[in-house]
């Protein structure tokens, strides 16, 4: 007896669900990164910074106050409302995090890699009480209203804390380095303005810095040509793998009905440890910075990344429609794969998003963050919607 249409697209939205997600999350903040870019020199990085907080604020309290709702006689439409929240919270996100970076990009390289680390820091911590929450709750709308309360009480002390910045001598020492730098237009190579100046005449830079409303691409782009591709590339076989494959990868035993293999496999050796080992990657960069900015051997690790995909697609990925073939039939597999995959995301896309700001000119730097943000950000977007298509593959 065939299935319910209702049933049928139920279970589709339940089996490519990260896959949607991925999409809805990545695709539409590549449009917001570009918008970002042009926006740099044109509206003060704490407008951008504290409007796209105040966005999420009101979508979460929205979503917070919608937990506690029944929605199964509407799955279609909360599904579509889902999605939408989703593109939403990730666009004022990209816009909140290039212009972090970007502003952070002013700070010594320190400063950013703590940045970073913190990122990665706070996807443990949420893997974590996740995990917590899985052992100790009754009720999974409890558990998702605890959620959203604690996302909405975070989202309000980032506001509180970004408004205590500037009042910090440190920060207003870095964050005045760029109104005392020269114009972005004297870094410009080659410029008209620059031949006149070594012809000895007198051009006015004061002026054109005011008239320049949109920070030079070419240069910016030039220099990080080879670093952008390597950011792209790490996140792109990352987002393809996490979640989407790896959150369906099931324990060999789980017939045994162990709560190890049916209940804790996927949250911890999925979730958590991926999460644990980007943040150890990002954390070792703070103490080791090989291979440099120039080297050959950056690019060559990043592209050797590319060998996690059958690992992963050989390992016990469930339900399969196609490649029927385990290889990798032993819980041990998945775990060492999930542990090198975050750890050699953190280090590289660390190294390589800590480099970018740091091999152009100083007055290009809060630019040249926002343009390695974007390079992330396309590699997701680009990664998850491939995802989508291993997934039907496997």
């Amino acid at each position: 007896m065939p299935e319910p249409a209702g049933e049928i697209q139920t279970s589709l939205f339940q089996n490519f669900f990260e896959s949607y997600i991925s999409i809805a999350s990545t695709v539409p903040s590549v449009l917001c990164l570009i918008g970002n870019f042009l926006l740099v020199n044109k509206v003060p990085a704490s407008v951008r910074i504290l409007s796209s907080l105040f966005v999420m604020l009101v979508v979460f309290l929205v979503i917070t106050m919608l937990v506690k709702v029944d929605t199964s006689a509407w799955t279609t439409g909360f599904f579509a409302l889902t999605i939408g929240c989703v593109v939403v919270i990730s666009s004022a996100s990209t816009v909140f995090t290039s212009s972090i970076f970007g502003l952070s990009s002013l700070f010594p390289m320190k400063n950013l890699q703590a940045l970073i680390s913190g990122q990665a820091m706070g996807g443990t911590i949420s893997a974590i009480a996740s995990v917590i929450d899985l052992a100790a709750a009754a009720d999974v709308t409890d558990s998702a209203l605890a959620y959203f309360l604690t996302a909405d009480i975070f989202i309000v002390i980032c506001i509180m804390v970004y408004l205590l910045l500037p009042r910090l001598e440190y920060s207003r020492y870095y964050m005045s380095s760029l109104k005392q730098s020269p114009s972005l237009a004297t870094v410009l190579p080659n410029s008209s303005m620059e031949a006149e100046a070594k012809a000895g005449g007198t051009t006015n830079t004061s002026f054109l810095a005011k008239s320049t409303s949109i920070p030079p691409l070419r240069p910016i782009l030039q220099k990080t040509a080879l670093l952008g591709f390597c950011l792209f590339y790490v996140f792109f076989i990352s987002i393809i793998i996490f979640p989407s494959l790896s959150s369906n990868i099931e324990s060999v035993s789980k017939s045994s009905g162990s709560l190890w293999s049916t209940k804790y496999f996927t949250p911890l050796t999925s979730f958590l440890l991926y999460n644990f080992a980007d943040w150890c990657g990002r954390q070792i960069t703070a103490w080791i910075q090989v291979p440099g900015p120039r080297s050959k051997l950056l690019p060559a690790l990043v592209l050797l990344r590319t060998v996690f995909l059958p690992l992963f697609i050989l390992s016990n990925y469930q339900p399969r429609a196609h490649i029927r073939t385990v290889v990798f039939n032993l819980d041990v597999y998945p775990v060492v794969f999930t542990v090198l995959l975050g750890l050699s995301n953190g280090y590289l896309g660390t190294l390589v998003i800590i480099y970018g700001p740091k091999i152009v000119p100083k007055e290009l730097a809060e630019a040249a963050g926002v343009v390695m943000t974007f390079y992330l950000m396309l590699g997701l977007a680009v990664g998850s919607a491939c995802s989508v298509l291993i997934v039907h593959l496997v």
